[in-house]
């Protein structure tokens, strides 16, 4: 089936592995997420996943930890994540490696540009762990730096909201959804899509952001044919 993106990078927040739960990893939650990552894979996208850490850890609330120790223990949830997420991909039969910016041989493969872009032409969904390896960087930003290195088509944010509001829906009965934004839009009215690195990062190298519901995995599909769904973020 024709698809109007070849190749994406997936963000999936890492509370979404939680489920119900709120920490750590639900087993079901998991298996429908892999599902509808499978869907995708199974029309032919080339697929890269970036997951963050806040099932685990949550580095910028973290108290009186200094900053830079705070955010290296959230890039280590990052791998437990992203190790956990390709086991669960590869037990639903999608080839899946797992890829750190954070050198741990005894762990991971060490993340490299061509070979993150060969194992999608492969057909492997490359999970990209350990964030930047840099603090002060969110996974966000990490997300966009990876889309743009192996030259994905979008970036899907898979969030808990079926797209971006002028304000929080789950708070105002009035709020209202975008169909479409910039990201100077985003940056200007402070909307909260991603932190202003990552949006300014994509305005400028071109990279559009679509926004959707996670709570039904089969979206990551939907959106790959290019259904209408979610908010497109894209400048003009």
């Amino acid at each position: 089936m024709e698809t109007r993106y070849k190749r994406i990078l997936l963000k999936v927040s890492g509370e979404a592995l939680a489920g119900a739960k709120g920490t750590g990893f639900d087993d079901e939650t998991m298996r429908s997420i892999c599902g509808g990552i499978k869907q995708a894979h199974d029309l032919g996208v080339q697929i890269g996943v970036v997951v963050g850490g806040g099932n685990f850890w949550r580095g910028r609330s973290s108290g009186e930890m200094e900053r830079t120790c705070a955010d290296k223990i959230g890039m280590l949830a990052t791998v437990m994540n992203c190790m956990a997420l390709a086991d669960a991909l590869r037990q639903t039969g999608v080839p899946a490696v797992v890829q750190s910016a954070i050198v741990m041989p005894q762990i991971a493969a060490t993340y490299t540009r061509d070979d993150a872009v060969q194992a999608m032409k492969d057909g492997k969904v490359v999970l990209f762990a350990g964030g930047t390896a840099c603090p002060f960087f969110s996974t966000d930003t990490s997300s966009a730096l990876r889309a743009i290195e192996t030259g994905c088509d979008v970036m899907f944010k898979a969030t808990m909201v079926d797209g971006v509001y002028d304000k929080d829906p789950k708070k105002y009965p009035d709020a209202v959804k975008y169909s479409t934004l910039t990201f100077s839009e985003v940056l200007e009215k402070k909307l909260g899509v991603m932190d202003g690195t990552a949006a300014t990062l994509c305005r400028e190298n071109g990279l559009p952001i679509l926004v959707f519901d996670l709570a039904h995995p089969s979206n990551i599909a939907r959106a790959a044919k290019g259904e209408d769904i979610g908010t497109l973020v894209q400048e003009a």
